[in-house]
């Protein structure tokens, strides 16, 4: 009796935890729209970002441009324009980072950021080559294949589980890619020659590993080395990045001797030197768009899932180069976008399974 009645008159803790889970289905509601609101803005970003590069580099080679470097540049110049979403990005902690993590020394920290900005670097390169040599859609369908290359590295070195639907996903976007080495063509502004098309083939499909790569060791570096807990600590990460890659690339700009040719590039530009100004500038920003919300994505879910984003996009690209540069859209090229996109489905019904599967169990 003496027990029961302290617990009639002392009832603070069943209430505290009852007030504190009314609270909590209060609140994280709001968040979690808050949470994938950002999600959607950053998923937009890439989408578009990529879209546009990909048509604007495209048209930088069309027009008369012949440099792979200067391509590779404007991929990497931009990182000035991440400043304001540096000083002025979300704060809120990532909920997998430890807070009260040592965070590692600036020579460690020096250290990585160099590694991976030259492998951006190597990544932007390969794929300025591949956007010379090969038609925008074909182009676009084997880029498709960095979500494979990207799900097999997390495997490895992010414990990325691989079950049936990914795995299926990963298949089919490798069957996909494979089928468009059987697609010879030429694109219509500048023919380019057998050995040329293969170049473009193997430099693209380099490009999308080195990037599945890139990603996957972002996300390590994210999440064990830098232990960073904010977003504008990500963005202080990119900056650093593209500094680095792009003082790297401006060697390269000077030790081919590329940079000569630029001047007469400008000059003898289709559509004039504005134009030529113009394509490089909108090129950068929309790279640096893409940079934001990749690394946005990754940083809130996964490089997987940002990759799986960059996907999206690959029916939209071969669309629009139809009816911008004239791409022929052959049977080869469509059953590998069907194919593309069943192995994305894939992917996205397996994250539809997952989160059904979180909720059950909170």
């Amino acid at each position: 009796l003496p027990d029961q009645e302290d617990k009639e008159q002392n009832p603070t803790d069943q209430e505290q935890r009852n007030s504190d889970s009314i609270r909590i289905s209060s609140v994280r509601p709001s968040n979690t729209y808050r949470r994938w609101l950002w999600v959607a803005v950053l998923a937009f970003f890439v989408i578009a970002g990529q879209t546009i590069a990909t048509l604007v580099g495209r048209l930088y080679f069309d027009g008369g441009g012949k440099s792979s470097w200067m391509q590779t540049l404007v991929q990497l110049v931009g990182f000035p324009i991440l400043l304001p979403f540096y000083f002025f990005s979300p704060t809120k902690e990532h909920e997998t980072t430890d807070s009260n993590a040592r965070q590692p020394s600036p020579v460690r920290a020096v250290s990585v950021y160099a590694v991976l900005g030259l492998l951006y670097l190597a990544v932007c390169y390969l794929y300025s080559i591949g956007l010379h040599y090969l038609p925008v859609s074909t182009f676009s369908l084997i880029t498709a294949s960095q979500l494979a290359f990207n799900a097999a590295f997390s495997y490895f070195l992010n414990s990325q589980k691989l079950t049936p639907f990914i795995l299926n996903s990963v298949l089919i976007l490798t069957i996909s890619s494979a089928l468009l080495a059987f697609n010879n063509e030429e694109t219509d502004s500048a023919k380019v020659s057998k050995a040329e098309y293969i170049t473009g083939f193997i430099c693209t499909v380099g490009s999308s590993a080195a990037y599945g790569l890139y990603l996957s060791l972002q996300e390590l570096t994210l999440r064990k080395i830098l232990k960073r807990a904010t977003f504008s600590q990500v963005m202080e990460m990119i900056i650093y990045m593209g500094l680095i890659s792009s003082c790297a690339c401006m060697i390269g700009l000077f030790a081919s001797g590329e940079w000569k040719t630029l001047t007469h590039e400008m000059q003898q530009f289709k559509t004039g030197k504005v134009s030529y100004i113009m394509n490089l500038v909108w090129t950068t920003v929309a790279w640096q768009l893409f940079t934001i919300g990749g690394t946005g994505l990754i940083f809130e879910l996964s490089a997987l899932f940002s990759n799986a984003i960059n996907a999206v996009g690959l029916p939209v690209i071969p669309i629009l180069a139809v009816f911008i540069f004239h791409d022929k859209m052959n049977g080869l090229k469509v059953i590998a976008m069907v194919l593309a996109l069943w192995g994305f489905a894939s992917y996205v019904y397996q994250n539809y399974l997952d989160d059904k599967r979180n909720e059950e169990q909170s």
